[in-house]
């Protein structure tokens, strides 16, 4: 060590007691004080750890995420046990568990990837191969960014001409209603805004502690969400015999029932629905808001789904449009956030983690707070504000690029029309499955009928029924799926989830696996 370092004086003056000279070159020599210490030292090196499972957070230790939960990680092990050459029933593992629509082969839309290239690398905007119309919206998002650069910091609530874009395509988009930059937060993905709204939401302790009514079955990120927050989770159920309703009367027995052990004041709804794919029809959406206007709600509007519609006589209605045409006694009055992605729709840029929320008639100084509390992670990624900009700022007609892109978009939604249906037919043809029609999104959620032996011996192995069917299904064909209950359903129902983005020839394949699989299973367990 230099003189006046840490420790002056070198390892001899601690080891021996008095300074010595300069230490010579060669193997340092230690007393035998020295080494009965460091045998000390490594003996207790393997001291009780202060992060352990009792001593971590229990808000985020109750945490479940079924989406990537066990049967995914057990999914890992058998894709690492293929590599290494251990036989199987099946040559590969078919995650059909998450909507990852570019992992299942569908092509990204050129538009979209041309406009980001070109805010990523600028130089490119001098390339021919590039179209005007893409070159344009780049310059523009580039403008928006401290030195022209993508890789600057933004705003905490986003670029502000991507949240003018943003407020023009929901005016175009519901007809002319209003719509605010300023009440437009970019965000990355849907997530983080839907986190974000109920960190703000929940308060209070005992009884008049925050809860948040969402739908059964739900999307886990909401469960999650609620548990990490330690906020009560209010579970209202949808309707499996009509085709996944909502109605009024459910709701108003879900939120009396709460109000005897908490303070319900967030309603959330998806719309069309994962895992069930159902899409409201205006008089539902109706009745839902003046629910919320009666009981004084705050709600959230999981909207990412919206371009995704397919069933003939359904129609994707914001909740926005129709607060607006209710009158300005709602209008004016219900808390409404509303919430849209790069992720799903057509455009399936799940990795990017683009998204908005709409938040109107929010109180001048919670929108403050609100900002202050996305300012903490400073601002979403500003690619995904790019990728988000072009899903509403799209080509328009007499753009060079609109003929490709509206050919793109066309195809991934009548193939993804094509698929809802096929899934809806096949399995509807297995015994002891039903399913209802795949109004919208982009999944199956079946109900499966699992004999009692079957259920006896998932007890005896600790698991739920359904994902002891699930985890047998994975094992013996190599598809992974996601069981109904982590999603939440009704006490002595079953279902699993399965995406259906594969390609057609794909999803035929598996699902003449899932038909084969579940008629053994009955036949082994009856």
């Amino acid at each position: 060590r230099g003189p006046g370092g840490c420790g002056a004086g070198g390892a001899d003056t601690a080891l021996h007691g008095a300074p010595r000279g300069p230490r010579r070159a060669g193997p340092v020599r230690w007393s035998s004080a020295a080494k009965a210490s460091a045998v000390n030292i490594n003996e207790k090196a393997s001291r009780e750890k202060i992060l352990t499972l009792e001593s971590m957070n229990p808000q985020v230790k109750a945490v479940e995420y079924a989406v990537r939960g066990p049967i995914v990680l057990k999914a890992g092990e058998i894709e690492k046990e293929l590599r290494k050459g251990i036989k199987k029933p099946f040559t590969e593992v078919i995650k059909a568990n998450i909507g990852d629509a570019h992992a299942m082969g569908q092509r990204p839309i050129t538009f979209l990837r041309q406009v980001v290239a070109l805010c990523t690398y600028p130089n490119l905007l001098d390339s021919p191969s590039f179209p005007e119309d893409a070159k344009k919206r780049a310059r523009r998002i580039l403008q928006g960014c401290g030195g022209n650069s993508l890789g600057s910091y933004t705003a905490s609530q986003g670029i502000n001409c991507i949240r003018e874009d943003v407020a023009s395509y929901i005016e175009r988009r519901d007809g002319g209603v209003p719509a605010d930059p300023d009440n437009i937060y970019l965000t990355t993905g849907a997530s983080d805004g839907i986190s974000a709204i109920l960190k703000i939401l929940i308060s209070g302790g005992g009884k008049s502690r925050t809860g948040v009514m969402i739908p059964i079955p739900q999307y886990p990120l909401y469960s999650a969400a609620i548990s990490e927050l330690d906020a009560i989770q209010v579970n209202y159920y949808l309707d499996e015999e009509n085709c996944w309703a909502l109605d009024v009367p459910e709701l108003r027995r879900a939120l009396n029932e709460a109000k005897a052990y908490c303070n319900p004041k967030v309603l959330c709804i998806i719309n069309p629905g994962n895992p069930t794919g159902q899409v409201q029809n205006r008089k539902c959406i109706e009745d839902v808001i003046h629910f919320a206007w009666e009981e004084k709600l705050f709600l959230l509007a999981d909207e990412v789904y919206q371009d995704n519609v397919y069933s003939e006589g359904c129609q994707f209605h914001s909740f926005k449009k129709i607060l607006y045409e209710m009158g300005p006694e709602y209008y004016n009055n219900v808390e409404l956030a509303s919430f849209h992605s790069t992720s799903k729709g057509y455009m399936g840029e799940c990795g990017y983690r683009g998204g908005y929320m709409e938040v109107i008639n929010l109180h001048p100084e919670i929108k403050g707070q609100l900002v202050k509390l996305l300012s903490v992670r400073l601002c979403p990624p500003v690619s995904g504000q790019a990728a988000m900009d072009i899903v509403v700022n799209p080509p328009v007609p007499g753009e060079e690029s609109y003929a490709q892109f509206i050919k793109e978009k066309e195809s991934v939604l009548n193939n993804l029309a094509k698929k809802a249906k096929l899934t809806e037919d096949m399995f509807n043809k297995i015994p002891g499955v039903h399913c209802n029609p795949l109004q919208g999104a982009m999944y199956a959620f079946p109900r499966i009928f699992i004999p009692s032996k079957a259920i006896e011996e998932a007890k005896a192995h600790k698991m739920a029924p359904d994902m002891f069917y699930c985890m047998k299904l994975l094992e013996e064909t190599g598809i992974c799926v996601v069981p109904g209950s982590g999603f939440g359903q009704r006490e002595g129902t079953y279902h699993f989830r399965m995406t259906i983005l594969p390609p057609v020839e794909k999803l035929k394949i598996l699902l003449e696996k899932v038909k084969d699989f579940h008629i053994k299973f009955l036949e082994k367990y009856a």
